[in-house]
């Protein structure tokens, strides 16, 4: 981070507003994926780029949810809830980065309101800065800083500092709620897939599932051991080699595509038959997020048998996949299926 100083002789040349000793925690918090890592890069971070006493943070502050607070040391669950904090953080415009101090008529009353001796007397706190995030005018975080007397007040340079940190914190925090409701929306998508009739298998780039529910399971195993052995066994069966394989023959044939910066619309779907039982089939799709995106193209796989007497077979719901033949001309299913690749991208 850098800014430029104005109405001075070094106008015009960068001025930078952190060191090294900031840089790799910044980093750090730049690659949290959940809230307990987010809490300790934001430590990491405070802690590298000014002195303090105590930290704290606070999520949710919600009436239908609980708060979730932490604190680096033992202070009073409703510091948050507290005033004159609670009313300031709940006015509809208010500063990103205030003092404790600044919420009362003077430092004087501030050392003898019961804010003071309640949260930041046993402590030995005597100074304290408060960073407020909001979206859309509702707030979803506070991040406080608590010093001692000896450590001092917050010099102007410091409350500076804070100033330019913040819209990393912010930034770093709405990457995890994006993250949150993209898990969230990938679980219900593969708990109601896994109700599901069809049996789908999604694939990595690398060839590593990244779902499969269960009727792709008892296909697997039908696949593998055949209808006797399948209805004895448990379907534990792993993916099929043929179907691999021929997903390893469309990656290298969908690479020396983009080599060539040729047409990859007739590598979008390929039909593999088993050697033996040529009514069971897995279709291949190969599903790219965006034609100019940095992410690699996934495989969704979806198995079917096409036996006549399938509802005659071997598992309990193995007379559920004759019912694929209608659902794949399902709009409805083919957008869901849509959703769940656009969705899995971790």
């Amino acid at each position: 981070m850098q800014r430029r100083k104005g109405n001075s002789k070094s106008d015009g040349k960068p001025e930078s507003v952190t060191d090294s000793a900031v840089e790799k925690p910044l980093l750090r918090l730049h690659r949290t994926l959940n809230i307990r890592s987010y809490w300790k890069a934001i430590q990491r971070l405070l802690s590298a780029a000014m002195p303090n006493h105590v930290i704290g943070l606070a999520l949710q502050h919600n009436p239908a949810l609980p708060m979730i607070a932490r604190w680096t040391r033992p202070i009073p669950h409703d510091f948050f809830a507290a005033e004159p904090l609670k009313s300031y953080a709940l006015r509809p415009t208010r500063k990103k980065c205030v003092r404790l101090s600044n919420l009362f008529r003077n430092r004087s009353c501030f050392a003898r309101s019961a804010f003071y001796r309640r949260y930041m007397a046993p402590q030995r706190c005597a100074h304290g800065v408060c960073l407020f995030f909001c979206k859309r005018r509702r707030l979803m975080c506070v991040i406080a800083i608590l010093r001692t007397a000896t450590q001092g007040d917050f010099s102007p340079a410091e409350m500076k500092l804070l100033q330019h940190l913040y819209p990393q914190f912010l930034t770093a925090l709405r990457r995890l709620g994006s993250l949150e409701r993209e898990h969230s929306v990938r679980m219900d998508f593969e708990e109601f897939l896994n109700r599901l009739p069809m049996p789908t298998i999604l694939l990595r780039w690398n060839l590593k599932p990244i779902y499969q529910n269960r009727a792709a399971r008892e296909f697997c195993a039908l696949w593998e051991k055949g209808p006797e052995q399948a209805k004895r066994t448990k379907a534990t069966s792993p993916i099929p080699s043929e179907i691999l394989d021929r997903c390893r023959v469309l990656k290298q044939q969908w690479v020396d595509a983009s080599r060539a910066n040729t047409s990859q619309t007739s590598l979008e779907q390929v039909q593999v038959h088993h050697p033996r039982l040529p009514h069971l089939r897995a279709t291949i799709h190969l599903k790219q997020l965006k034609s100019a995106g940095v992410a690699r193209p996934r495989f969704l796989i979806r198995c079917e048998n096409l036996c006549p007497d399938a509802a005659r077979s071997v598992t309990p719901n193995s007379y559920l996949p004759a019912l694929v033949g209608l659902t794949r001309r399902d709009t409805a299913t083919k957008r869901l299926l849509k959703m769940l690749v656009s969705v899995c991208r971790q």
